[in-house]
């Protein structure tokens, strides 16, 4: 891989919507989080999808939380993954999940899975049959493979890693988070390259990479320090992901847009009171921000 880096700092628009679109144009996700007491997770992940723009959005949740997270939201469909009696994941999940998610664009796998021995097998299984669809890996998917090796650096369909510093600093392998912003810049990049991952590194001033271009976000604020955020990011780039964008552009205007989503409900609600959830029904104003609307001269939408 060469080791010039492209610094990016445009933010990449999605395409203009076909006149004559209907739901399977706009890609199909699999949400694949929540388990007991971790059901929002996987709520909000799924309406995230939604808010981003796909059309078809299933999440499969453990079996004993399908029915909260089916009353989470009406508009997408919903799955329980077969589960032991000491509550982990079922050894014939994975394939379950295999056949469910062969018909997916792209998968969204991992927020409140939990830490349970049974998930990793689980998931290594569905990453590995369906390798030619993109992933977007986060919270308890990255735990499950930390530390992190090369097992899917081959894979043919682009695998993105949405790793906050301390759960970096698992997939690394290392004692903590890089300090400083030179340092997370550079270990960012290294890993990208050595893995051959798209590389979201959260926080504030979150890093894009994919080891030869660069991105560091603008937008976002203190008051999406709260539980629920990545989920609601982890949907929203599998979302764009579905839609025929780019996994690495898809990485960078999904966190363009979800710090600008939390922008906006921080205005509405303040930093110490916004939640998730708010964050979450701000992202259809982020989309309509001025610098992303159609002007007549011009032949493509950001949505």
């Amino acid at each position: 891989m060469p080791n010039e880096l492209t610094v990016i700092t445009e933010v990449p628009r999605l395409p203009q919507r076909a006149t004559d679109g209907h739901k399977g144009t706009y890609g199909r996700v699999l949400v694949v989080a929540g388990n007991r007491g971790m059901s929002g997770a996987a709520i909000l992940c799924g309406r995230a999808a939604l808010r981003g723009g796909a059309g078809l959005v299933q999440v499969a949740s453990a079996a004993c939380t399908e029915s909260t997270v089916a009353a989470g939201n009406p508009c997408y469909m919903t799955h329980g993954i077969r589960l032991h009696a000491d509550g982990g994941f079922a050894e014939a999940a994975g394939a379950d999940l295999v056949e469910l998610g062969g018909s997916a664009t792209v998968l969204a796998i991992g927020p409140g899975l939990g830490r349970s021995p049974t998930v990793r097998p689980m998931l290594r299984e569905l990453i590995t049959s369906l390798a030619d669809i993109p992933v977007v890996l986060d919270a308890d998917g990255l735990n499950a493979f930390a530390p992190f090796t090369e097992e899917f650096k081959h894979r043919p369909a682009p695998l993105v890693l949405t790793p906050h510093p301390a759960e970096f600093a698992r997939l690394a392998g290392a004692a903590a988070p890089p300090a400083g912003d030179t340092p997370r810049r550079d270990e960012a990049v290294a890993f990208a390259r050595r893995f051959g991952v798209v590389l979201v590194l959260k926080g504030a001033r979150t890093i894009v990479t994919d080891g030869r271009r660069i991105y560091t976000n603008t937008t976002g604020n203190p008051g999406m320090a709260t539980g629920g955020t990545g989920d609601v990011l982890t949907g929203l780039i599998a979302a764009l992901i579905a839609q025929k964008m780019e996994a690495f552009d898809a990485a960078v205007f999904g966190v363009w847009l979800h710090g600008h989503a939390g922008d906006l409900a921080a205005s509405d609600f303040g930093e110490v009171s916004m939640t998730a959830a708010d964050l979450l029904e701000s992202i259809p104003m982020a989309f309509a921000v001025d610098e992303f609307v159609e002007d007549e001269d011009d032949d493509q939408l950001p949505f």
